[in-house]
């Protein structure tokens, strides 16, 4: 189990976190979002004691970041974003060495580095020096070191960056599977990967927590509903001004986007989520009644893209380049706020 209470880290007059808080329980994946320089790394960076809170408390499995850090280091199993490797040893060695400095026992050594291979794919690598191997192989064997000492915390940084397809189809569900049985926070630009992956989110937004909770829920909270595309065949006396008009009487106040081209109307419209109950077949009985023909009608659903955007927009609008080319949240403008 993970707790953070109230931390704040600061570097120099810039703080990348403030005040944050969240807990993660056994058999949960937390997916940590946020754009560029939300403060996630710092958090992580906390959590596997690489730093410490300016202010405020982190734990790992009951022992403190700050009091315990050899502790939390034993229970914890970091991938970094950039992963660390020795390029001169095979694999192999480089796992077996990693083994022994977790302090493995030499009898269970060899089997820990046997699963983590097999585990991350690396079966056909084990021999190849590290140097030699593709970007992807390598953060194959840096997500190996983490799992090696079969630890009941990981924090994985951007842990299918580089992949192919293929593997990250197979990272995922390893992820997946790991968090079955362990506590996970993984941090990844990839929307579809947290909701492939996650049973919680926990968006950082400026060092601060924008939202968290399950994306269905946090969809909830922002009033978060479909969107209907419609394309329509009208009567040719009926124009964009006459259909809005007939669009108020299926929802009260309904002010519809409405393109029309080759004689045909193509027309969007939001539902918040206390409306959601004006489904397909409503639009359809409206749209007979009303004397329009669809030939088409698709809803889209609120996604956590749509969540992301919306809780992050406020920074990305502040995010324009300074005279000297950096932007506001540039670690050469602020410092590493990462």
């Amino acid at each position: 189990m993970i707790e953070v209470q109230n931390i704040t880290k600061r570097y120099g007059n810039v703080d990348a976190v403030k005040d944050v808080s969240f807990t993660v329980g056994t058999d949960q994946v937390l997916g940590f979002l946020g754009p560029n320089g939300a403060g996630k790394t710092t958090v992580m960076k906390i959590l596997t004691g690489f730093h410490f809170p300016t202010s405020g408390r982190a734990a790992v499995e009951g022992f403190s970041v700050e009091d315990d850090p050899v502790e939390v280091k034993r229970r914890t199993g970091y991938l970094p974003e950039s992963v660390p490797l020795y390029g001169d040893m095979t694999v192999e060695e480089y796992l077996s060495f990693m083994a022994a400095a977790r302090l493995i026992p030499p009898e269970r050594q060899k089997n820990a580095v046997e699963e983590s291979v097999a585990a991350c794919g690396l079966v056909s690598m084990r021999k190849r020096l590290i140097d030699t191997l593709s970007k992807g192989y390598r953060q194959r064997v840096g997500l190996a070191q983490a799992i090696i000492h079969d630890p009941p915390v990981l924090i994985l940084d951007e842990p299918t960056s580089g992949l192919d397809p293929n593997q990250i189809i197979e990272i995922r569900s390893l992820i997946k599977n790991l968090g079955k049985r362990k506590t996970v926070i993984l941090s990844t630009h990839i929307l579809q990967e947290v909701e492939a992956i996650c049973s919680q989110v926990l968006i950082l937004n400026e060092g601060r927590i924008a939202a968290q909770g399950k994306p269905e829920e946090i969809g909830g909270k922002l009033k978060g509903g479909d969107t209907w595309d419609l394309v329509l065949k009208c009567p040719d006396t009926l124009g964009s001004a006459g259909l809005e008009e007939k669009a108020a009487r299926l929802v009260p106040g309904l002010v519809p986007e409405i393109r029309e081209r080759d004689g045909l109307f193509r027309m969007s419209f939001f539902l918040p989520p206390e409306r959601n109950g004006e489904d397909g077949e409503r639009i359809f009985d409206w749209a007979v009644a009303e004397g329009l023909k669809i030939l088409s009608m698709n809803r889209r659903k609120f996604s956590l893209e749509d969540i992301f955007v919306r809780l992050t927009e406020s920074q990305r609008l502040t995010e324009s380049p300074r005279p000297d080319g950096t932007r506001a949240e540039d670690p050469a403008a602020k410092g590493d706020a990462t």
